[in-house]
């Protein structure tokens, strides 16, 4: 799973595994070291009680909760994605975007993209 963070927008992109894994488990994880006892930890776990997407943060984990029926419905789908927005008593809000993770129409070395979702555009445009 990948996390970007720009301003007040979180977006996840999960693997067909990882998205397989949710599906199944209710939940997939990673973690990035900063160094010892520095561990971010950013989780994305699905829940009947959810009504909207929603992220909470709390002891160095991002957890980003969404409604049951908004994963089934993407799971079997191809839906690319599930967004949110969140009041965060700023003016902005925050802003959630859940995303099946595509291959790259180019290639980059040293990236696995094996258990990537195949590009909608792929075999159409030549980069």
């Amino acid at each position: 799973m990948k996390i970007r963070i720009k301003g007040n927008t979180l977006r996840l992109r999960l693997s067909q595994t990882e998205i397989k894994q949710l599906d199944e488990a209710g939940m997939v994880s990673e973690a990035i070291a900063f160094g010892p006892g520095q561990t971010l930890v950013y989780s994305l776990e699905r829940s009947d009680a959810a009504e909207s997407p929603r992220a909470v943060y709390s002891d160095h984990r991002i957890l980003v909760i969404l409604p049951e029926k908004a994963v089934r419905d993407w799971v079997q789908s191809d839906q690319v994605s599930i967004v949110g927005e969140q009041n965060n008593a700023t003016s902005e809000g925050l802003s959630l975007l859940i995303e099946k993770d595509f291959r790259c129409l180019t290639e980059r070395a040293h990236e696995d993209e094996e258990d990537l979702f195949p590009h909608p555009k792929e075999g159409e445009i030549n980069c």
